[in-house]
């Protein structure tokens, strides 16, 4: 866990590009964090050329935040034809649970390609491990579960990290269980700082195979920028400005001496 910030610098070294399919509402932020973080964003979703972008890619990010039948081809050709470059694939199931066409076209884009990371908040992903959840849009809804075993025990069923995002982040590969307490409740008040959040995994996930730590790490490094935009901030409006500016600057000493990260069991 020491070699968190190893990770950040070996993004901004690589600049690895990360092909987003993602929610049409916060593509601009997702390509933006992804850039600040110093790697090379690109949105395509055109089904005609996203197998052609993915062979130049170095991770792809699919977020079914505004999923509809057009977007699900294309992310279907792309993670196929990710897998067969050998590039991780992370899955943002954002607002799984809220409707049955959104959990059917999820649970198929899961059978059609291998999956590397599963990120989602506690209701999208207990829908994801077959809990009856009614989710409240893309927003968590409460959820009586042990959100430990949960990550552990779907990472085991899907051979994939999962990530649970909260005031606690979760990160399991199945065999290792990784809690992550940084963060600020002002980054619930934005709209896609969850969508972000799969951006940066992606990111991290582009130039370290072991996938748990580099999601762990990317959400350390991601919320410690948080927590340091808070602090010279008015509101959401200068956070959001600020957080960018926050994670351009990011240093070594700021990121061992604030990260709040720890094994469980």
């Amino acid at each position: 866990m020491e070699k968190i910030f190893e990770r950040l610098e070996k993004v901004r070294k690589n600049s690895p590009l990360v092909h987003h399919i993602t929610n049409y509402v916060t593509a601009t932020d997702c390509a933006d964090i992804t850039k600040n973080f110093g790697a090379s964003p690109v949105m395509a979703d055109a089904k005609e050329e996203v197998q052609e972008m993915v062979a130049l890619a170095d991770a792809l990010v699919i977020n079914i935040g505004t999923i509809n039948t057009f977007t699900f081809e294309s992310m279907k050709l792309a993670g196929v034809a990710a897998n067969k470059k050998g590039i991780p694939v992370v899955l943002d199931v954002c607002g799984a649970g809220s409707t049955t066409f959104r959990n059917e076209k999820c649970r198929e884009l899961m059978k059609t390609f291998r999956i590397e990371v599963i990120k989602g908040n506690i209701s999208e992903i207990a829908t994801i491990a077959g809990f009856n959840i009614k989710t409240k849009g893309v927003d968590a809804s409460a959820v009586e579960v042990d959100k430990y075993n949960l990550a552990k025990k779907l990472a085991e069923e899907l051979s994939a990290v999962v990530v649970i995002t909260g005031a606690e982040d979760v990160v399991s590969n199945g065999q290792d269980i990784y809690s992550i307490k940084n963060g600020t409740n002002i980054m619930g008040r934005i709209v896609g700082t969850g969508c972000m959040a799969a951006s940066v995994i992606g990111t991290f996930c582009a130039v370290d195979e072991d996938y748990a730590m580099a999601a762990a790490s990317a959400l350390v490094c991601y919320e410690i920028a948080g927590e340091n935009a808070e602090k010279t901030s008015d509101g959401p409006g200068t956070f959001k400005t600020g957080l960018l500016d926050k994670i351009s600057s990011l240093s070594e000493i700021s990121v061992n001496k604030m990260k709040k990260i720890e094994k469980i069991g």
